[in-house]
């Protein structure tokens, strides 16, 4: 009998957002915090979660603080790619569900998901 266990972002966030720009992944919750706080001047204790992504959006940061400390959630997919929304801002607004469905692979703007993949074992 196989258990699926799901670790996600709240989709009743209201304080979400997207750094549309990919980072080095290296970076941990430290420089990903400074990146919050300089890069877009604002505070990275707020309470807000943001979404950061690798270059080839195969992988996905989430970074928040509460109250004693922070939340690094990290998803890398074995195939494919994060459908990333396209814009000119460096900052992106999105709700908990819009980055519940993205994380699913949904390509927000068409509603569309990556296939479903099913294995074995990793060696």
């Amino acid at each position: 009998m196989s258990r699926q266990y799901t670790f996600r972002p709240d989709p009743m966030l209201t304080q979400l957002y997207l750094h549309r720009d990919p980072v080095d992944f290296r970076k941990s919750y430290r420089g990903l915090s400074l990146i919050v706080e300089q890069d877009l001047g604002h505070n990275p204790f707020s309470g807000a979660l943001y979404v950061f992504s690798n270059r080839n959006r195969s992988r996905i940061k989430c970074l928040f603080w509460e109250n004693t400390g922070w939340v690094l959630y990290y998803k890398a997919l074995s195939e494919e790619r994060f459908h990333w929304p396209k814009s000119e801002d460096t900052l992106v607004m999105m709700t908990g569900e819009q980055l519940n469905w993205l994380l699913d692979g949904f390509n927000i703007s068409l509603m569309k998901p990556h296939r479903l993949l099913s294995y074995e074992s990793v060696g």
